[in-house]
């Protein structure tokens, strides 16, 4: 436990200041999930889609959670941050599975250009949110890992991180 001292120390001393680098952390993850699906063309599926919002609620959380100055309600966001970020790690690993142990009939929803075309915008909107790419297809990978593998990577680092700031020593 010797090598884990000086990031609990950190931990300790200065747990806005990790918030904050949370909080920072998840919009460089949005910023390129975005850089990957405008730049790259890659499509994200209805399962990527959710955990966006996920993560964008993690980061929301751990912001508000470093502003404020009450221990109390900075627990109590550290823990709802801790919740999303759970959630988000469950989205993932669900995607993970899905893309290890593909589906015989994929049921991921349409195509961005066949909702545009098929349905009024009204209709098309919410569409569009829902994602359009398939959730078991594999399109970018990194150091042998797809995107939903290291989506549950960070999720769940997120959510351990949360634990240890909610037992650090008082």
């Amino acid at each position: 436990m010797s090598f884990l001292t000086p990031a609990l120390d950190v931990l300790d001393q200065y747990p806005r200041r990790v918030l904050t680098l949370v909080a920072a952390g998840c919009i460089g993850l949005l910023a390129f999930g975005m850089y990957l699906q405008h730049v790259v063309g890659l499509e994200p599926c209805p399962m990527c889609i959710v955990q966006r919002y996920a993560l964008i609620l993690v980061a929301i959380m751990a912001g508000v959670a470093a502003s404020l100055s009450g221990a109390k309600g900075r627990r109590v966001g550290v823990v709802l941050m801790g919740l999303l970020a759970l959630g988000g790690a469950f989205v993932a690993a669900r995607q993970s599975f899905l893309q290890w142990y593909p589906p015989e009939v994929l049921s991921c929803g349409r195509d961005f250009y066949g909702m545009i075309e098929s349905f009024p915008l009204k209709r098309a909107i919410p569409m569009i949110f829902k994602g359009s790419g398939d959730c078991s297809a594999i399109d970018w990978t990194f150091l042998g890992l797809s995107i939903a593998n290291w989506s549950f990577l960070c999720f769940a680092g997120i959510a351990a991180l949360a634990t240890a700031l909610l037992l650090r020593r008082r």
